[in-house]
C-alpha cells in the first residue's frame, strides 16, 4: 500500500494548489440514496459517528474524506485545512462542525458543488481517498426547490467521471431496480469496471434473499458486491470498528449461506477491497499524472521566470519590508518636520488671531480714524490695547497650539499610512492611526499644561527691546499688505463674475439707500421732537423704492455688499500700512497707536515659547516612540497566520506568492513521483 499512501499525500498537495481537473488522482466516490446507509458504511471505516444525520438534507456540499493511516500512533484526530482548525480529536466536534458548514448552505439551494475537505489520522484506517456526496431524493419537498433533485444528480455526475471509483451504496430491502445509486453509475461505467456495490442492511433480508443480491447477476459489476451489517456497537469506548467487525462476523457466521467463496460480506471485506481497487487505479494513473504535474510544472517555471525573474519572495520578507519603508518615511517625514516647521504653523496661526483681533478692536471701530492723532494717556486707546492683547494671550494659547501640532502630526500620519503599499491593508492603517493617536493623546495635556504654563508672564506685561519691535512692524506691514492683496484679489474675482457696469449700478444704490436711510433717520428724529408724525407714517415705505429694488435680484445685492466691505477693508489696510510705516510706529512707546505691531510682537514671543515646550514635550517623544510601538505592534505580535494574511491582502505579492508556492509544490511532487516511477520500475524489474 505504499503507492496509494504516497500518491495520497501527493493528492492532499495538489488540492492545496488548486482544484484543476488535470491534476486530480483517482477518489472513491460514494452515491446512494438518503435513506441507503451511506453514512453507516463510511462511519465503520473510519470507526467514529462524524458525519451529519438527519432528515432535511443534512448532507448539501461534498465532503473529500482523506484517511491516512499513522501506524506509529495512539491519537486519532481530524483536521479542516479550509478552516485552519487545527487538530480535533472530539469526532462529535467533527459532526457539528460538519453539519454547521452543510447547513450554510441557504434552503433556497439546499446542495452546493464546493467541496468541504476532511482528513482524518488514525492507526485504525487504511489509506484512502473517499468522496460523500448528497443523497439522491425521488422528489423534493415544500421547502426545497423544484430542481433540487437535477441538481443532485448534475452533482454526482460530475464526480463519478473517470477515473474515480464509484461506491455505489443500496439498501438490501430495496429492489436494486429501484436503486437511483446504480442507474447512475451504469450510466457513467457502463461496463461496470471502476465500480463496486454495496449492499447495507443485510439483517432486514433472508440470506437466500441476500445472497441472490451478492451473486451479482441481474446486474454486474467488475468488482463485485459487498454485503455489510453496519449497526454501531453500544457504550463502546473510542474506536468501534473492531467491535462493529466482531459483530458483524458474528451474524454472518450464523448463517452459512454468507460463507460461500463467491459472496463477499463485511466491514474488513470492504475495507481491504477499497484499498487494493484504489491502489490498482492510482497505479494506473502514476504515468498520466506525472506528465500532467510536469506540464504544470513547466508552466508555472516559465511563468515565474517572465513575471518574476525568478525572485523569491516570502510573507515574512514582505512584512519585514513594508514596515521598513513604513519607519524610513517616518524618519524623513521626523528629519524635515522639526522646529522651523512647527513655529510656521504656529505663527500661521497666531497671525491670523490678530488679524481677527485687530479687525474686531480696532478696524470696525468707528474712531479708528482718531487713532494716529490720540495722546499717549489716552485712556480709550490704553484700555483697547490692554483689551487686544489679552484677548491673544489669554485664549488658551496652550491647548489651541498644540492641538495644532497635533493635528498637522495627524495628517501626515495619516498621509503616510495611506501610501502604498498601505493602501492594501485598511486594518494595519487603522492600527497605525490608532496607536499614533494613542501617543500623541498622552503627550496632550502635559504639553498644553507646560505651554501654557510658560507663557504666564506675557498675559501680564511683555518687555520689549528695539530690535523686537522693529521685527514686529515689518512684519505686521507684510500681514496687512498679503491681506491687502487678498481684498483686492476677491475684489476684482466679484467684478469678473458680476459685470462692472451691474456691479457699480448695485453698490450705487446701495450707497443711496445707506444716504437716504440716514437721511431719514435724520427726519424721522426732528419730527419726533416737533411731534409732527405718528410713528406709522414715519416708518411708511416709500413707492419708489419699492420700484428700485425690483430692478436688482438678492444675489447680486449680496455681492455688491461683499464688494462694498471689501472696499472699505482695503481702504483700511492701505491707512493701517501707512501708519506702520510712519516715523510714530518707530518706538515701542506708541504701542498703543501701533496695535498690530505690538500684537505681532506678542505673538512672537508666544510662538517661540510654544514651540520650544511642544518640541521638548510632544514631538522628542512621538518622534522617539512611534518606531518601537511599530515594531512592537505590527510586528512582533504578528502570528505565522496573519503575516501570511498580511501579504495576501496586497494582490501583487498575493499573485507572486500563489505562483511561487504553486512551482514549490509541483517540484515537490514532481519528486515525488519521479521516487515511485523508479520503485515501480524496480518491482517490474525484479518481478521479471
Amino acid at each position: 500500500m505504499m503507492l496509494t499512501k504516497k500518491l495520497i499525500e501527493i493528492r492532499t498537495i495538489l488540492m492545496s494548489i488548486d482544484h484543476n481537473e488535470t491534476l486530480k488522482l483517482p477518489s472513491i466516490v460514494v452515491i446512494g440514496s438518503q435513506s441507503s446507509g451511506k453514512s453507516s458504511v463510511l462511519e465503520a471505516i473510519v470507526g467514529h459517528e462524524f458525519l451529519p444525520k438527519g432528515t432535511n438534507m443534512v448532507t448539501r456540499r461534498p465532503i473529500e474524506l482523506t484517511l491516512i493511516h499513522t501506524p506509529n500512533q495512539e491519537e486519532e484526530y481530524g483536521e479542516f485545512p479550509q478552516l485552519g482548525l487545527g487538530k480535533m480529536h472530539d469526532f462529535k466536534k467533527i459532526q457539528k462542525t460538519l453539519v454547521d458548514m452543510n447547513m450554510a448552505v441557504p434552503d433556497s439551494e439546499c446542495v452546493s458543488d464546493k467541496p468541504i475537505e476532511l482528513r482524518v489520522y488514525s492507526p485504525n484506517v487504511p489509506d484512502l481517498t473517499l468522496i460523500d456526496l448528497p443523497g439522491y431524493i425521488q422528489i423534493s419537498n415544500a421547502n426545497q426547490p423544484e430542481s433540487l433533485k437535477s441538481n443532485i444528480e448534475a452533482l454526482c455526475e460530475k464526480y463519478i467521471r473517470t477515473p474515480n471509483i464509484i461506491l455505489a451504496v443500496c439498501a438490501a430491502n430495496v429492489d436494486l431496480a429501484n436503486s437511483p445509486a446504480l442507474r447512475a453509475s451504469r450510466k457513467a461505467d457502463p461496463l461496470g469496471l471502476r465500480t463496486i456495490g454495496v449492499i447495507t442492511k443485510m439483517d432486514l433480508v433472508s440470506p437466500e434473499q441476500g445472497v441472490s443480491i451478492l451473486r451479482n447477476a441481474d446486474y454486474p459489476l467488475r468488482l463485485g458486491y459487498i454485503g455489510v451489517v453496519c449497526k454501531a456497537p453500544e457504550r463502546v469506548q473510542g474506536n468501534m470498528t473492531k467491535a462493529l467487525i466482531r459483530n458483524e462476523t458474528s451474524f454472518f457466521r450464523e448463517h452459512l449461506m454468507y460463507n460461500q467463496r463467491d459472496i463477499q460480506v463485511g466491514t474488513s471485506t470492504l475495507r481491504f477491497k477499497l484499498m487494493s481497487v484504489l491502489e490498482q487505479s492510482m497505479g494506473k494513473s502514476l504515468y498520466s499524472i506525472v506528465d500532467a504535474v510536469q506540464r504544470e510544472l513547466e508552466e508555472a517555471r516559465y511563468q515565474f521566470k517572465v513575471q518574476y525573474n525568478d525572485r523569491r519572495v516570502t510573507a515574512e520578507s514582505y512584512v519585514a519590508e513594508t514596515m521598513d519603508s513604513l519607519k524610513h518615511n517616518f524618519k524623513d517625514f521626523a528629519n524635515n518636520f522639526g522646529k522651523p516647521q512647527v513655529r510656521h504653523e504656529v505663527r500661521t496661526m497666531l497671525e491670523e488671531r490678530v488679524l481677527d483681533i485687530c479687525a474686531e478692536q480696532y478696524w470696525e471701530d468707528p474712531k479708528i480714524a482718531d487713532l494716529a492723532k490720540s495722546s499717549p494717556d489716552d485712556l480709550y486707546w490704553l484700555y483697547k490695547i490692554d483689551l487686544a492683547a489679552a484677548a491673544l494671550t489669554k485664549s488658551g494659547i496652550g491647548r489651541s497650539t498644540t492641538q495644532l501640532v497635533v493635528d498637522v502630526l495627524l495628517s501626515n500620519m495619516e498621509r503616510l499610512a495611506k501610501a502604498e503599499p498601505f493602501s492594501f491593508h485598511p486594518e494595519t492603517r487603522k492600527q497605525i492611526m490608532n496607536f499614533t493617536s494613542e501617543i500623541l493623546r498622552t503627550k496632550f495635556l502635559t504639553t498644553s499644561d507646560q505651554v501654557e504654563n510658560t507663557i504666564k508672564p506675557y498675559k501680564y506685561e511683555a518687555c520689549i527691546c528695539e530690535t523686537e519691535w522693529a521685527e514686529g512692524v515689518k512684519r505686521s506691514i507684510g500681514l496687512l499688505e498679503k491681506e491687502l492683496k487678498m481684498c483686492d484679489e476677491m475684489s476684482l474675482a466679484i467684478k469678473n463674475s458680476v459685470g462692472k457696469k451691474k456691479l457699480k449700478s448695485a453698490i450705487n444704490y446701495l450707497l443711496d439707500n445707506e444716504r437716504e436711510d440716514t437721511r431719514r433717520q435724520s427726519e424721522i428724529r426732528r419730527m419726533e421732537e416737533d411731534g409732527m408724525a405718528s410713528h406709522e407714517e414715519l416708518f411708511a415705505p416709500g413707492d419708489d423704492e419699492d420700484t428700485v429694488k425690483s430692478f436688482y435680484n438678492p444675489r447680486l445685492i449680496e455681492k455688491a455688499k461683499e464688494a462694498l466691505f471689501l472696499r472699505d477693508r482695503a481702504m483700511i489696510l492701505k491707512y493701517r500700512i501707512a501708519a506702520l510705516k510712519s516715523r510714530q510706529c518707530k518706538s515701542p512707546d506708541n504701542k498703543q497707536q501701533c496695535p498690530e505691531a505690538f500684537l505681532n510682537v506678542i505673538a512672537e514671543k508666544l510662538t517661540y515659547t510654544a514651540v520650544m515646550f511642544i518640541q521638548v514635550e510632544l514631538l522628542n517623544e512621538f518622534f522617539f516612540q512611534f518606531p518601537r510601538e511599530v515594531d512592537n505592534r505590527l510586528v512582533y505580535e504578528m502570528n505565522r497566520k496573519q503575516i501570511q494574511q498580511f501579504a495576501r491582502e496586497n494582490p501583487p505579492i498575493q499573485k507572486h506568492l500563489q505562483l511561487q508556492e504553486r512551482k514549490i509544490k509541483l517540484e515537490e511532487v514532481m519528486d515525488k513521483l519521479n521516487y515511485l516511477v523508479k520503485r515501480q520500475a524496480d518491482r517490474q524489474n525484479r518481478n521479471q
